[in-house]
């Protein structure tokens, strides 16, 4: 979460110590809160992928978001009394659970880490708006294009790679889900940027072969993940992962 928040020798103590507490390993394609159950605790993706995702009454599922290593993945879900969407593994993962009084004392008296979270939810609500875009305005083949990028820059900017190779353990169904495409849609978008020499996919790992091509294509801009404090320290870690691509 230092994406957004440098911060103190403490604040990282604490963190590092919530979330060394209470991990959990899923599997793929388990559900870590389903829509409509309260949970007590909130959820921190340590390791793995997971998505946000809902079921509608006929079985076809929209994913919201995938969830990358760092990402809480329910940083309200204390104070609410249900869920209102799903949120499941797509790979391996290891999970980390935070008690809702412990979250609600960082809030209250560590205002970096508060800052952090909030930093964190404004990110969340930036990539729920690309998704509104991409239903919207945006073609089958920029829509695609835009998502690999977006999680090769996210992917990049927690460290979890430094180059432009990343696993990503996703289906077609999976990214049609995620993109309101049919999957053979999906395939031929696919087939294209492949073509093009933007992407390659071998199993699990996607490689970007062409980032300003890609980029350029998704008429990528990164502003709503709000990345400031890596545009404005560019010699940090995180400047230093994402230089050329932010």
């Amino acid at each position: 979460m230092e994406q957004y928040r440098l911060f103190s020798d403490e604040d990282r103590r604490v963190l590092n110590d919530l979330t060394s507490k209470r991990q959990r390993q899923y599997g793929a394609r388990e559900d870590i809160v389903r829509e409509g159950e309260h949970s007590p605790d909130i959820h921190i993706v340590l390791t793995g992928l997971a998505c946000r995702y809902k079921l509608l009454e006929n079985g076809n599922r929209q994913i919201m978001a995938f969830l990358v290593p760092g990402d809480p993945c329910d940083s309200e879900i204390f104070i609410l009394k249900e869920m209102d969407h799903s949120i499941g593994t797509l790979a391996p993962s290891v999970i980390c659970s935070i008690p809702g009084s412990t979250m609600k004392d960082l809030l209250l008296n560590r205002p970096g880490i508060a800052l952090a979270f909030w930093w964190s939810t404004l990110q969340d609500e930036g990539i729920l708006r690309e998704r509104i875009i991409d239903e919207g305005r945006r073609d089958a083949y920029s829509r695609i294009a835009f998502l690999i990028y977006e999680v090769l820059l996210r992917m990049r900017m927690v460290g979890v790679i430094d180059d432009e190779s990343f696993e990503f353990p996703i289906t077609q169904a999976d990214l049609a889900d995620a993109t309101g495409l049919t999957p053979v849609h999906v395939n031929r978008m696919l087939q294209r940027l492949r073509e093009e020499g933007l992407i390659a996919v071998q199993g699990k790992t996607w490689t970007v072969l062409n980032p300003a091509g890609l980029r350029k294509v998704a008429r990528f801009d990164p502003n709503y993940l709000h990345l400031d404090r890596a545009r404005d320290e560019p010699e940090s870690e995180a400047g230093k992962r994402l230089r050329g691509l932010i």
